[in-house]
């Protein structure tokens, strides 16, 4: 990886010349909708942004209601692309010097974009969570990115900005050049969309084939030299840091924060994370996990997952009011050094909200920040790192040591 500093980045060629800073792709859909929100209330001025969609009445209609309060809207470009026509694809592509994907699942609607934007040297972001697309695009489309200068940045909301930049931020408090040991507590109040419900029953599907994916990623993965970073799955327990019981979380973000360390030196030359779900009682506990499982197993049979995919349909989700109620925190417990340290990331709404936030505050930092000099496939901490925590402090986003020893 190469650093240095990266002020107006050009990324493939003629990017400095390209009509748009920022499209967002899925802009109509329920999270598309709140991130063309946010960047309409937060893109600076000079920001040349778009949005991007299958279906050009949708994206009027959207671009008529982000207008009614803003006029300077009344003219916002839209660009119509699908998934399925990779000549759309390869024409927005080319058009921006960043776009944003919200189109999930993203293993059956997302390769053709990120193969367009590697090609043509545009920075690429998304919201997936999902293993498998994000292990198949390193196979097939990193070397490709790295020759172009494309950044291809996945899980750019809660999954999994709160935690790889919280563990980025917690590595920060402790000493540098040591083993580095970090534990990561997660707590929310929040319910999902149909398309974030869709994305998880479609993984739970596809164990063979993330599994599959995880050891072709491995065998192009060059070998660490000299140091070690693991994300090793945790056992159970009651956690005295935190007076709740810890659950193992098998989720893309504890991937992702080992990615970033084994990138960044300043994790140390022995760095270790463990993903936790925080829940309050054994039952809760008990409970969480029977559920889980349950959704596990149903979403093995094809006629079952079809089904609850029907029951919650994408595009939907929960109220403003609902959102407004919502919250997350993640706490860390990091050690090394002779040091711990306490650290906590919190906000509102995760899934939404929160989550909108992120993802457009992570394409304006990769469009108009002075970032390190990356390409490839590359993690936010990585990508973007403190210039991205101090855009989401600024946003609202709670970063801080609540205790250190």
């Amino acid at each position: 990886m190469e650093t240095g500093a990266d002020a107006g980045r050009e990324t493939g060629p003629g990017a400095g010349a390209r009509p748009y800073d920022v499209v967002l792709y899925g802009a109509t859909g329920f999270v598309g909708e709140l991130t063309a929100e946010y960047l309409a209330g937060h893109a600076p001025a000079g920001c040349r942004w778009a949005l991007a969609g299958r279906s050009r009445a949708k994206l009027a209609a959207l671009r008529d209601r982000l207008a009614a309060d803003r006029p300077h809207l009344a003219g916002l470009p839209l660009l119509v692309a699908d998934s399925g026509d990779p000549a759309s694809l390869r024409e927005l592509a080319g058009s921006a010097r960043v776009v944003a994907s919200t189109v999930g699942p993203y293993v059956w609607y997302g390769e053709g974009l990120v193969a367009a934007c590697a090609d043509a040297g545009t920075d690429y972001l998304d919201l997936t969570g999902e293993a498998e697309f994000v292990d198949l695009v390193y196979v097939r489309h990193d070397a490709r990115a790295r020759e172009t200068g494309a950044r291809l940045v996945h899980a750019c909301g809660f999954d999994s900005v709160p935690h790889d930049l919280g563990v980025l931020f917690t590595v920060e408090q402790l000493p540098e050049g040591v083993p580095l040991r970090i534990d990561g507590f997660v707590r929310a109040g929040a319910v999902f969309s149909g398309g974030t419900f869709a994305s998880a029953l479609t993984a739970f599907g596809r164990g063979r084939e993330m599994l599959r994916a995880a050891r072709e990623r491995r065998l192009h993965t060059p070998r660490l030299m000299g140091r070690r970073a693991r994300a090793p799955l945790g056992a159970p327990r009651f956690s005295t840091e935190t007076g709740t019981w810890a659950l193992p979380l098998p989720t893309l973000d504890p991937q992702v924060v080992a990615r970033s360390a084994a990138a960044l030196a300043r994790y140390g030359p022995d760095f270790r994370y463990r993903h936790y779900a925080s829940v309050r009682t054994l039952p809760m506990a008990l409970g969480g996990t029977a559920a889980l499982g349950a959704t596990v197993t149903a979403a093995q049979l094809p006629p079952v997952r079809r089904w609850m995919m029907d029951r919650y349909g994408a595009g939907e989700g929960p109220s403003a009011e609902r959102r407004a109620r919502s919250w997350f925190t993640v706490r860390f417990v990091g050690e090394g050094g002779g040091r711990r340290v306490f650290t906590e990331v919190s906000g509102g709404d995760p899934g939404y909200d929160e989550t909108a936030k992120m993802l457009a505050e992570s394409a304006l930092c990769l469009a108009l920040d002075p970032l390190p000099k990356t390409a490839g496939q590359v993690t936010t901490a990585v990508a973007m790192g403190d210039a991205l925590i101090a855009r989401l402090r600024a946003a609202g986003l709670r970063f801080r040591v609540a205790h250190a020893e």
